[in-house]
């Protein structure tokens, strides 16, 4: 699954009609961790039903037509991608909310991570 290919799929929902927005995020693996190591490589690990809730309730913000993500799971190296999140909504102020509380929650819910 690539980010244009998750693009496309909102492009073809039923109310794209109601969409003045289309907002992506690209996750990708760093080369240092967040207190500065070092990072050759990330394994990471996602629960696809706690993806799926996550995804249901932040469709049911206000404003929001559609939420689409994808993880890419197993040893991932520096510079490969991670995650792909994308929302699709009326107005940015919605948009904005909505991928924020996304990425956050899946971070947080959704996803595991071992750094090497």
């Amino acid at each position: 699954m690539s980010l244009s290919e998750l693009v496309e799929r909102i492009k073809k929902h039923p109310d794209f009609s109601r969409v003045g927005m289309i907002l992506c995020h690209n996750g990708v693996v760093r080369a240092t961790s967040r207190d500065g190591r070092p990072v050759s490589e990330v394994t990471v690990r996602a629960d696809r039903k706690r993806l799926e809730t996550v995804l249901a309730e932040i469709r049911a913000m206000p404003g929001i037509v559609e939420v689409l993500a994808h993880v890419h799971e197993g040893v991932l190296k520096v510079g490969q991608d991670v995650m792909y999140v994308v929302v699709a909504g009326d107005f940015r102020e919605n948009v904005f909310d909505a991928i924020v509380t996304a990425v956050n929650r899946i971070k947080a819910e959704v996803t595991s991570k071992e750094e090497k």
